[in-house]
């Protein structure tokens, strides 16, 4: 029977590393992948202020954007008190601007080739 390793247990002959020196930490995320994060909120929070109020909201509702979940065209609906139907116009709309090549240039760059 193997007999269980602590993490703090020394390895080598100096005993100045430990085991758990060599255990990779994946709940931290890497510093690229931070920065690049970072780069792309604040990047959709600016080509969000390109667009009304309104459809700035639904984009965000409709797609989680600042939120903890995405919403359906029913719940966005509900909170506008408009039909689903309409908000599916306002987010088309939206999506339309943010389709020009002078909004959507600032997105592109964060797509993988």
């Amino acid at each position: 029977m193997r007999k269980s390793q602590s993490q703090w247990n020394p390895i080598g002959d100096d005993e100045d590393s430990h085991l758990g020196d060599f255990i990779e930490d994946t709940t931290l995320e890497l510093p690229l992948d931070s920065a690049t994060s970072e780069s792309l909120r604040s990047a959709t929070h600016d080509v969000l202020a390109g667009l009304t109020a309104r459809e700035a909201k639904v984009l965000r509702m409709r797609f989680g954007i600042d939120m903890n979940t995405d919403h359906t065209l029913e719940e966005v609906g509900k909170q506008f008190d408009v039909t689903r139907e309409r908000i599916r116009q306002i987010e088309a709309k939206a999506l339309r601007k943010l389709r020009h090549p002078s909004r959507s240039e600032v997105l592109r760059s964060f797509l993988d080739d």
